[in-house]
C-alpha cells in the first residue's frame, strides 16, 4: 500500500481535505447546536467534578470505576434533594387544593393552561358523571393530559441523563482527550495548546469553585433556616428545611443577588404568619432578617466567594454572565454564557494584542496577566520556557 503524507499532497488534494474538514465540522456543530443544552451541562459535570476524580483516581487504578464513583457521590444526593421537595411541594399542593373551591383551583392554580384545557378540568371536578357517561372522551382527556406530563418528564430524565453520561465520558478519557488535543495543537509550546489550557484551567476553577461554593452555602442556609425553627416562637415556622437551604445554595452562585431571591421570600412567610399570630412576633422576624443578611449575603460575598471561586476571575463579569446568560438563550445560558466569556476573555489576553499589531502569536499572556489563568504555570513550565528540543525559549519569539 502506498504511503502518501498530507504535505505531498498537491494544493488541489489539500483544499480537499480542508473542505471536508470544514464540512464536518459544520455538521459537527449543527449537532452541538441542537444539543446545546445536554452538551453545556455535561460539560459543567465534568469540570464540576474533575478535582474530586484526580483525587480519588490516585486511590483506584479504573478510570472507568472513578468517573462512575466520582458522578455518584456528587450527583446522587443532589437527586435525591430533588425528589425530596419534590415529594413536599406535591403535597403542599395537594393541602392547598383542599382548601379551594373548584373555581378558584382552576384560576388560581392552573390558570398556566389554555382556557380550553381549564374548562376541561372545571367541568371534570363539577360534573364528574359526564365522564363516567362518556368514557371515550374521557379516555382521549386523560390521554392528551397524560402525554404531555410523561413527555416533559422523560425530556429532562433523558436530557439529565445524557449530561451525565456525557460527563463520564470527559472524565473516564481525560488523559486520551488531553493527549489528542496536544497533538492535534502541535505540541505544548504552540498558542492553541496555551489558548486550549488557560481555557481550560478557568473553567475548572469557575464550575469546581461553583459546586463548593453551592454546597457550602446549602450547610449555611440549611442550618440557618433550622436554627430558626428551633428557637421560632410558636405559629411560625419555615416549611421544607433542607429544599429552601438548596435552591438558597443555588440562587448564591449569582453575585450580588445570592440568596435574596429565597431568603426573602421565607422571611414574608414569617412575616404572613407573625401577622396572622396576632404581630406579637415582628420584632423576631426582624432579627431573622438581619441574620439571614449577614449569613446569607454579607458572608457568601465578602469572604466565602472569593476563597472558594478563587482564581482571580473578575466577579463583576461572571456576574454579568450568569444573570445574561438565561436571558440570552435559556435555562442553558447560565453554563453556556460563563463559558463563553471565558473564551473571550482568553483570546484578548493570549492573541489579540499581537493580531492587532501584526506580531506573531505567542504562547505568552501578552496583556491581563493578574486575570485568569497563566498558560505556562498551569503547563508546569516556568513562564515563558520552552520545551522543544532546541531548547528555545518561548519568549524570545515575542522580541
Amino acid at each position: 500500500m502506498v504511503d502518501v503524507r498530507l504535505d505531498t499532497l498537491p494544493p488541489r488534494g489539500r483544499l480537499g481535505w480542508w473542505i471536508f474538514v470544514l464540512l464536518l465540522a459544520l455538521v459537527a456543530g449543527f449537532v452541538a447546536y441542537s444539543f446545546v443544552g445536554m452538551v453545556v451541562l455535561g460539560v459543567f459535570g465534568y469540570y464540576a467534578t474533575r478535582p474530586i476524580y484526580r483525587r480519588v483516581n490516585v486511590i483506584f487504578d479504573s478510570d472507568g470505576l472513578v468517573a462512575g464513583l466520582t458522578l455518584l457521590v456528587v450527583f446522587l444526593p443532589i437527586f435525591l434533594l430533588i425528589l425530596y421537595a419534590g415529594f413536599h411541594l406535591f403535597q403542599q399542593a395537594q393541602q392547598a387544593f383542599g382548601g379551594a373551591t373548584d373555581t378558584a383551583l382552576v384560576t388560581n392554580y392552573l390558570g398556566a393552561l389554555p382556557q380550553e384545557q381549564q374548562q376541561q378540568v372545571l367541568t371534570a371536578m363539577q360534573h364528574p358523571q359526564q365522564f363516567v357517561s362518556n368514557p371515550q372522551k374521557t379516555v382521549q382527556t386523560v390521554l392528551q393530559s397524560g402525554v404531555q406530563v410523561t413527555s416533559g418528564v422523560i425530556g429532562a430524565l433523558m436530557l439529565i441523563a445524557l449530561s451525565v453520561t456525557l460527563s463520564y465520558f470527559f472524565l473516564k478519557n481525560d488523559d486520551q482527550l488531553s493527549s489528542g488535543l496536544t497533538q492535534l495543537f502541535g505540541g505544548r509550546d504552540t498558542t492553541a495548546y496555551a489558548y486550549a489550557v488557560a481555557v481550560d484551567e478557568d473553567l475548572e476553577s469557575v464550575f469546581f469553585g461553583n459546586l463548593l461554593f453551592v454546597v457550602g452555602m446549602t450547610v449555611i442556609a440549611a442550618i440557618a433556616y433550622w436554627g430558626t425553627n428551633l428557637v421560632a416562637p410558636a405559629g411560625l415556622h419555615i416549611p421544607m428545611v433542607f429544599a429552601l437551604a438548596f435552591l438558597t445554595g443555588i440562587a448564591s452562585l449569582i453575585p450580588i443577588v445570592v440568596g435574596k431571591i429565597v431568603y426573602l421570600p421565607v422571611v414574608g412567610y414569617l412575616g404572613i404568619q407573625a401577622m396572622n399570630a396576632g404581630g406579637n412576633h415582628f420584632v423576631f422576624v426582624g432579627g431573622v432578617l438581619v441574620a439571614y443578611f449577614l449569613l446569607l449575603d454579607t458572608l457568601p460575598q465578602t469572604f466565602l466567594q472569593p476563597y472558594i471561586t478563587g482564581r482571580q476571575l473578575d466577579m463583576v463579569m461572571m456576574m454579568f454572565a450568569y444573570l445574561l446568560g438565561p436571558i440570552l438563550f435559556g435555562w442553558y445560558g447560565f453554563f453556556l454564557l460563563p463559558i463563553l466569556f471565558i473564551m473571550m476573555l482568553e483570546t484578548v489576553r493570549i492573541a489579540l494584542p499581537e493580531l492587532l499589531n501584526g506580531k506573531p502569536l505567542t504562547p505568552t499572556v501578552s496583556m491581563g496577566e493578574s486575570v485568569g489563568t497563566n498558560p505556562a504555570s498551569a503547563r508546569d513550565l516556568p513562564h515563558g520556557a520552552s520545551t522543544n528540543e532546541g531548547g528555545t525559549n518561548a519568549e524570545a519569539d515575542t522580541e
